[in-house]
């Protein structure tokens, strides 16, 4: 193995804030459109399924590619594929600004942003591993990333809503720009890759053709319910058939021992895949309550962008605030016991949504919801990655990085198709109760991330005495 360059402590601070600035805006690009669906499709002439379908082809482009995308970090090395990430989101934003209509939109933002995104998140979780080598330094890294993630999510509505309301939704896309230039002159200034690339090493094409393509017909099967339930079951059959040609394959290639894409013995780790299942729920509720929320208070409440942000400041004030105590529930508390509690609350914030807002106008009623579902995500996103990640060694971050960010990304894609279409299907005609469905989805993908919290060790993460 190629010598480890070491960083210094004043280095790895600097390091860390172009990375946490590249989780915030990677964060806000999927949430900061949920404030702008009336602007989009009055100023691009299509509707509110067409806003939705660019908004979960964003964050599906990010899901299916994430894994080549770590894949390549050690190839062309972490830090190459850090700026050129960057430069492609950078491209996407800029393009997607001056979009004529929906399909170019959809080539700037859901397909260039979504691949920029895919080249740029892994290095950042691979480089923090490389970078930090103890636990306690890795935890605060993984909590100021995964800190800034979360309130570029949750105050993606807000800042989007403002923008929107002040200037135009285009500004939005020009501001993410700006913040990425800026981003990529942090980097190459402050970031340092600790170890050489490996030019020799073999790229999985198929896998990751097998992968994208799995991913791509799940997903575009949920879009599907709306339109043809005899469509969404040949979609969804369609894509657990080439899912499961994907994982036999990479069993059969790493047996013969060939380069695979993805590595089976990823999947031996139970701790892993728990805190994998609970990545993905946590952004799957995070997305399917904003586009929800989002939508409604648009289209049947007929809030402007800027109301509706302002009323997501309950969640980015919750996320803040939790996230802030992070460190110090994680000295007093196990990893499993807060990640637990921060699923009771959540889900205890949707069915609060679900029950204040229906049958009444009162805009009061979202506020107590949304900021308990920023306080429980806040408090447990640091440390579904820390576990994660920390489950492996140094040979595999790039694998499980790319991994990890796929399955939280495949979440938010999830509730962005999940909730969205249920909402979609009877906002004109019944929205109160095409709400409740949507809301109800959520909890219910919030009970099954609950089981999987409850299922890890009761050891794991525990505070010395």
């Amino acid at each position: 193995m190629a010598e480890r360059v070491k960083a210094g402590k004043g280095e790895l601070r600097r390091a860390l804030i172009p990375f946490a600035l590249a989780q915030f805006i990677c964060s806000f690009a999927g949430s900061n459109m949920n404030v702008m669906i009336n602007d989009i499709s009055t100023d691009l002439g299509t509707t509110v399924q067409g806003v939705q379908i660019a908004i979960t082809i964003f964050l599906l482009v990010m899901a299916a590619l994430m894994i080549p995308g770590g894949k390549l970090t050690d190839r062309f090395g972490r830090k190459r594929c850090f700026t050129v990430g960057l430069v492609i989101y950078g491209v996407g934003a800029l393009l997607s600004a001056v979009a004529p209509g929906l399909g170019v939109l959809i080539l700037g933002n859901s397909i260039l942003e979504g691949v920029g995104t895919a080249l740029l998140i892994p290095p950042v979780y691979i480089l923090t591993t490389l970078l930090f080598t103890d636990l306690a330094s890795r935890a605060r890294a993984f909590g100021a990333i995964s800190a800034l993630g979360g309130i570029g999510a949750a105050a993606g509505p807000l800042i989007g809503g403002f923008i929107t309301s002040a200037f135009s939704w285009r500004a939005a896309f020009v501001l993410q720009a700006v913040i990425v230039a800026l981003i990529v002159v942090l980097s190459r200034r402050w970031v340092r890759d600790p170890l050489p690339p490996d030019p020799t090493r073999p790229f999985d094409v198929g896998g990751a053709v097998l992968s994208a393509v799995g991913l791509l017909l799940i997903v575009t099967g949920i879009l599907a319910a709306d339109n043809s339930l005899w469509l969404m079951s040949g979609l969804l059959l369609a894509g657990a058939l080439v899912l499961t040609w994907f994982f036999v394959s990479m069993r059969a290639k790493e047996r013969a021992g060939r380069e695979a894409l993805l590595s089976m013995t990823l999947f031996d780790n139970r701790t892993s895949n728990l805190g994998l299942i609970t990545q993905n729920v946590q952004w799957l509720m995070l997305m399917g309550t904003s586009f929800t929320v989002s939508a409604y208070l648009q289209v049947v409440r007929g809030y402007n962008a800027v109301e509706t942000g302002m009323i997501f400041t309950a969640t980015t004030a919750g996320l803040l605030a939790s996230s802030l105590a992070a460190e110090r529930l994680a000295r007093r508390r196990a990893q499993r016991t807060i990640i637990v509690a921060g699923f009771i609350v959540t889900i205890a914030g949707v069915v609060t949504l679900l029950l204040m807002v229906s049958g009444t106008s009162s805009v009061w009623t979202f506020l107590p919801g949304l900021c308990l579902i920023g306080l429980g995500l806040g408090a447990m996103l640091t440390p579904s990655v820390n576990i994660v990640q920390s489950s492996f060694g140094e040979e595999m971050q790039g694998e499980i990085s790319g991994l990890s960010r796929s399955v939280s990304n495949l979440g938010s894609s999830l509730g962005a198709a999940l909730a969205g279409t249920i909402l979609v299907a009877g906002l004109t005609s019944t929205p109160q109760r095409s709400y409740a469905l949507a809301m109800v989805a959520v909890a219910a993908a919030g009970v099954i991330g609950l089981i999987a919290a409850a299922l890890l060790p009761r050891h794991l993460g525990r505070p010395a005495a």
